[in-house]
């Protein structure tokens, strides 16, 4: 896929696929920061790929980079349904990952750094944190913090907490709709967060303010 393919590039045309309208809507400011963030690394791993419409969008327009999707198997056939119509050279098909279960994926034939069993110098999630229980978001950290090389990024984006209070009404309504749903879901706090990455040697290094009152927050490995 060019440059020129690129540009002409809708995706919100393709409504026969499922389709989530808030990926549609926060793409190009995440890509931003992406670029930024992950000019100098070489194979991601993307943790709950939903729909695919991210990688889709995220891959061909980072070329220098290996995507690599992942989630609950339930959700590959439209991950897949979306890589098929939107095929890129750098755009991996979707790994098995339930947290509940499963440790980080890695393809057969992906390389290894020579100091780690994994292949990702960056992890990257959307939309997550909010979604599963407090114990998952404690298992993917510690996985990630494994996982992850020295001077490796973490990447989430979503709604956050600061100092227990909602950025926004929107975002405390969102999260009563939440925990409504599953009491075990809810708006993460930012210092809850970064206490948890610490842990793992996660240090927060940036934070981006996104649209429809959302971050980016972005951990380094440490090497101590």
């Amino acid at each position: 896929m060019n440059q020129q393919n690129l540009g002409n590039t809708d995706i919100s045309h393709s409504a026969h696929l499922p389709f989530s309208q808030a990926c549609e809507n926060n793409k190009q400011p995440i890509l931003e920061v992406l670029q930024h963030q992950l000019s100098a690394h070489h194979y991601v791993l993307e943790v709950g790929s939903g729909t695919g419409q991210h990688s889709v969008y995220f891959a061909p327009r980072l070329p220098h980079l290996q995507w690599q999707t992942s989630d609950v198997v339930d959700n590959h056939g439209v991950i897949q349904g979306w890589h098929d119509k939107y095929p890129a050279p750098n755009l991996h098909a979707p790994l098995a990952f339930d947290l509940t279960r499963d440790g980080i994926p890695i393809a057969v034939s992906a390389p290894s750094y020579p100091d780690k069993n994994s292949p990702y110098d960056a992890i990257f999630t959307a939309n997550t944190l909010h979604i599963i229980a407090w114990p998952l978001v404690e298992r993917l950290f510690e996985l990630v913090g494994d996982a992850l090389p020295t001077h490796g990024k973490f990447i989430v984006y979503g709604p956050f907490n600061d100092n227990g209070q909602y950025s926004s009404d929107s975002n405390q309504r969102f999260d009563r709709h939440l925990r409504q749903r599953d009491p075990n879901s809810g708006i993460r706090d930012k210092v809850d967060i970064m206490h948890l990455a610490k842990q793992h040697h996660l240090i927060l290094v940036n934070r981006y303010s996104m649209p429809a009152n959302n971050e980016i927050l972005v951990f380094e490995k440490s090497d101590i």
